[in-house]
């Protein structure tokens, strides 16, 4: 980094040092009207204007199809330009994930469409590219909740090559160019169909993995609902029996215990069964000791 702009520093009213990068609160503030977006926003700009360079005075004068090339070109250049902007200057933004993709397509689709009207490239080979790109985006839409598959080595060569195919193919090249250019194109649909299988395998790998995660993470969610009910309950259990109870419970068995005897148990019965023989032994010894002493008394008086 070889500057800062002054905004980003706490500054005002200095200009940033040429060449630096934009400053942390620059990059947080990226708005619609970025470089990035701009230049996105030329290709999709340039799209109409190259058909019409393409196809002016029948589509066969050298001249205009060289201005056409020049457009694609640019376009091209654009192409590579802004997602490098983007990506180094935290530029990206909702309208640059939607708007870059749809001027590759847009700008790419053209220029084969309009190649094989003029009957300079078989329509079975824009049929396969087209199909391939269209399909490919859509196939996001259908994994991007999993996850974003990144750019891979084969899909960058696939880009070159047909990129510079088309550009081949805009241009009215004739003897070995026009041979050459043939070729390119071969490799360009060659590349085209494989990185769109992988693409396809990446994609199923990629929502299997992100369904799996899904569902472990409905499962420890279900434990942890389970966990936190039955928690609950053992709260409620622990407040429905409060700490006296236990306690009252123990003394009124205890008193109970204690009363029982007491009211004709068999201990009771037993001790009072020996209270009344007890009783009647002394009165019966009283008897006897008061008849021994009448009769004692009636042999005195003899």
């Amino acid at each position: 980094m070889t500057g800062v702009p002054a905004s980003a520093a706490g500054g005002s009213g200095a200009t940033p040092v040429r060449g630096g990068k934009l400053g942390a609160a620059a990059v947080n503030q990226a708005s619609l009207w970025n470089i990035a977006n701009l230049l996105t926003m030329a290709r999709l700009v340039l799209v109409p204007g190259f058909v019409v360079l393409l196809l002016h005075n029948g589509g066969y004068d050298p001249a205009w199809r060289s201005v056409a090339w020049a457009a694609f070109a640019i376009a091209m250049i654009t192409d590579l330009f802004d997602g490098h902007l983007a990506r180094t200057y935290n530029l990206v933004t909702d309208f640059g994930k939607i708007a870059d993709p749809i001027a590759d397509k847009a700008i790419m689709g053209a220029a084969l469409i309009c190649l094989s009207y003029l009957g300079d490239l078989p329509w079975w080979v824009t049929g396969v590219i087209l199909f391939r790109e269209l399909g490919i985006t859509l196939m996001r839409f259908w994994v991007i909740r999993h996850g974003v598959i990144p750019a891979s080595r084969g899909g960058k060569m696939k880009t070159l090559a047909q990129g510079t195919a088309v550009g081949m193919y805009v241009l009215a090249l004739t003897g070995p160019l026009a041979t050459l250019r043939f070729w390119v194109m071969a490799v360009a649909v060659v590349l085209t169909v494989v990185t769109g299988l992988d693409y396809v395998r990446q994609a199923v790998v990629l929502r299997r993995q992100g369904l799996a995660a899904e569902r472990a993470a409905a499962v420890q969610e279900a434990a942890e609902a389970a966990e936190t009910a039955e928690a609950a309950l053992e709260g409620v259990s622990g407040a429905a029996v409060p700490a006296g109870t236990a306690e009252g419970a123990e003394a009124a068995a205890a008193s109970a215990e204690g009363i029982e005897p007491a009211a004709g148990s068999a201990e009771g019965v037993e001790g009072v069964e020996p209270a009344a023989r007890t009783v009647g032994d002394v009165r019966g010894a009283e008897r006897v000791t008061g008849a021994s002493g009448a009769r004692g008394a009636a042999e005195a008086e003899r």
